[in-house]
C-alpha cells in the first residue's frame, strides 16, 4: 500500500541541523531502501544496524534514524553524506511511532491480548465475536492476518513498518475492528507502540522464551509493557485473574487509570460459574456483574471456555453491548491448529491437533481434554531447538503426568541435534516411547488408537512446515494425521 511522500518532521522526528527531507518509504533492511527512504539502524541482539548505514545511504536513503551507537559505527558515511540524521534515545519506539505516522490509518477499533498461551484463540475468537455481530474484522497473529482481509505475517507481532502497512491496507478495505496478538518480544521491542488501542488482554504466565529474556521477572515486565506503557490511560484491561500474576497485571492497570474489567472462576465482572462436558463440546454457565447466562460452546477443552468468555470482555470493553456479545459465543468455530479435530479412525476414536508447546499449554491441552475421553489419551510431544532448553524435560514431564501413553518425536530441531532434544524431553518421560521421525511417530500413534481413545498431537498446531538446520521443510501435522488415519483404516490406494 502506498502511503505518499512526508515530511520528517511530519512523522514526528527532529534531525540534527535542522534537516527536514521528504520521505518516501521506510526500511529496516538496508536491501529495501530506495530513494528517498528513511533507514531506522537498530540496535540487534547480534550485530548493530549502524553497521548497514553506509549501504543504506548508496541506496540513496534521505535519513537515518538510528542512536548515538549507531551513528558512532557510521560517523565518516553520515559526515560525508547530506541524509538527515536522527539520534533517538529508544529507536524502536521512535520507528513504532514514525511508523503509525507515516502509514496514517489503523482500524478505528482496536484491542491486543498478551500473555503465554491463549493469545492466537483470544484474538481469533473476538474477532469472529464481531464478524458474527455483522462488523467487518480481522485478526492479526502467529497464524497471519485473518477475517475479512488476509495477508501473511512472517512474527506473532510484527515490527512496525510491516504492522502500520498492514493495519493501513486493512484499514483502506473497510475494515473497522482489529484484534491483535502482542508477544513478549514485540512488546520488548516496541512494535506495537504506534497502535491506537481500545482495549487489552492478559490470559496467563508461565515459562517460556527464557532464551531471550534474562529472567522470569524479565519476561513478566515485557508483557506488563502492553499496560504500562501502549494501553492508553483511557483503555480498558481484561485481566484474567485466576492467573497468580493476573492481579499484578490488574494493578499496573488501575494504577495508570485505566478501567479493568476481570475475567475468572471465582470472584470476577465476567465468572465462568460451571461447565459440562460432552465429545463434542460443552455448555457453560457464566455471569456478568451479577447477571446469570448459559451457552452452548462446540469447542473441546475447558480453557477453551476461558478464552472465550476473555475474549467476550474484550468485545465488551471495546464498546459492543454483553447480551449481544452472549448471543453469539454459540456460534464460534474452533481455532486453526488449536484444539483442533485433524481426523477420526474408523473405529470413532479421534485425532486432535493443538499449537501447545510450552510445559503448561500441554499440561492444559491434556487436562482439558480428558473430560471428553472415554478411553486412553495418547499424546505426541517434542520440543523446538534454538529455544529455551530448560523447558525441555517439563515438556516431556507434562505429558507424561497427563497422558496414558506418550510419544517423544521431533518438533521443530533447527539447527540442535535433534536426538539431544529428544533424550532431554525423554529426561522427564522417562517411559515414553521415542520416535524420532515425526511422520512415523504420528503414524504409531494414530495405530495405537483403540475405540474411545483420543491421540492429541502436540507442539506445532498450524505450521506447514518443519525447521531441520536452516531449512524449513514441508510438514502438516493435520494432513500427516489423515493420511495415517487413511493408510490404517483402508482409506488410501
Amino acid at each position: 500500500m502506498a502511503a505518499g511522500t512526508k515530511k520528517l518532521s511530519d512523522l514526528g522526528l527532529t534531525a540534527l541541523a535542522g534537516a527536514n527531507p521528504d520521505i518516501t518509504g521506510l526500511a529496516v533492511d538496508s536491501r529495501d531502501v530506495k530513494e528517498g527512504f528513511l533507514f531506522a539502524a537498530l540496535p540487534g541482539t547480534r550485530v548493530h544496524g549502524g553497521t548497514f548505514i553506509q549501504f543504506a545511504l548508496r541506496m540513496g536513503a534521505a535519513a537515518i534514524l538510528t542512536d548515538a551507537a549507531g551513528a558512532k559505527i557510521a560517523e565518516q558515511e553520515l559526515a560525508a553524506s547530506d541524509a538527515a540524521l536522527v539520534i533517538a534515545e529508544d529507536p524502536r519506539q521512535a520507528l513504532a511511532y514514525t511508523s503509525a505516522l507515516f502509514f496514517g490509518a489503523q482500524p478505528g477499533i482496536m484491542a491486543a491480548v498478551t500473555g503465554t498461551n491463549g493469545k492466537t484463540s483470544v484474538a481469533t475468537f473476538l474477532r469472529m465475536i464481531w464478524q458474527l455481530m455483522g462488523l467487518e474484522a480481522v485478526n492479526l497473529g502467529t497464524t497471519g492476518v485473518e477475517g475479512d482481509f488476509t495477508a501473511p505475517l512472517n512474527h506473532t507481532t510484527p515490527e512496525p513498518i510491516t504492522l502500520h502497512r498492514t493495519l493501513a491496507a486493512a484499514a483502506e478495505a473497510g475494515i473497522g475492528f482489529g484484534a491483535m496478538e502482542a508477544s513478549s518480544h514485540g512488546l520488548a521491542q516496541c512494535r506495537l507502540d504506534g497502535v491506537q488501542l481500545k482495549a487489552a488482554g492478559f490470559t496467563n504466565f508461565t515459562q517460556d522464551h527464557l532464551d531471550y529474556h534474562a529472567s522470569f521477572e524479565d519476561y513478566f515486565n515485557a508483557k506488563a509493557g502492553l499496560f504500562a506503557r501502549v494501553l492508553p490511560e483511557e483503555g480498558t484491561a481484561v485481566i484474567n485473574i485466576d492467573d497468580p500474576r493476573g492481579l499484578d497485571m490488574a494493578m499496573i492497570a488501575g494504577g495508570r487509570g485505566q478501567g479493568v474489567l476481570t475475567v475468572g472462576k471465582g470472584e470476577a465482572d465476567l465468572a465462568l460459574m460451571a461447565q459440562r462436558f460432552d465429545a463434542t463440546g460443552q455448555d457453560i454457565r457464566f455471569s456478568f456483574r451479577g447477571k446469570a447466562y448459559q451457552a452452548r460452546l462446540n469447542l473441546l477443552g475447558g480453557f477453551q471456555a476461558e478464552n472465550v468468555l476473555l475474549a467476550a470482555g474484550l468485545a465488551i470493553a471495546c464498546g459492543a453491548e454483553p447480551e449481544r456479545v452472549f448471543e453469539v459465543l454459540g456460534d464460534l468455530k474452533g481455532v486453526r491448529g488449536r484444539m483442533q479435530l485433524a481426523a477420526t479412525r474408523a473405529n470413532g476414536a479421534a485425532v486432535f491437533v493443538d499449537y501447545a508447546h510450552t510445559p503448561d499449554a500441554v499440561a492444559t491441552a491434556l487436562k482439558a481434554m480428558r473430560p471428553h475421553v472415554m478411553g486412553r489419551l495418547i499424546v505426541i510431544v517434542g520440543a523446538g531447538g534454538d529455544r529455551d532448553a530448560a523447558k525441555r524435560p517439563l515438556m516431556g514431564q507434562a505429558a507424561a503426568e497427563n497422558a496414558d501413553v506418550v510419544f517423544v518425536t521431533d518438533d521443530n530441531p533447527r539447527t540442535e541435534d535433534p536426538a539431544l532434544i529428544r533424550a532431554a524431553v525423554m529426561g522427564g518421560a522417562p517411559g515414553a516411547t521415542e520416535v524420532g521421525d515425526r511422520a512415523e511417530a504420528i503414524l504409531r500413534g494414530v495405530d495405537a488408537l483403540g475405540p474411545g481413545d483420543t491421540l492429541l498431537i502436540a507442539g506445532k498446531g498450524h505450521e506447514s512446515g518443519q525447521i531441520i538446520g536452516e531449512d524449513v521443510l514441508p510438514f502438516d501435522d493435520c494432513e500427516q494425521a489423515s493420511v495415517a488415519v487413511a493408510a490404517l483404516d483402508g482409506g488410501l490406494a
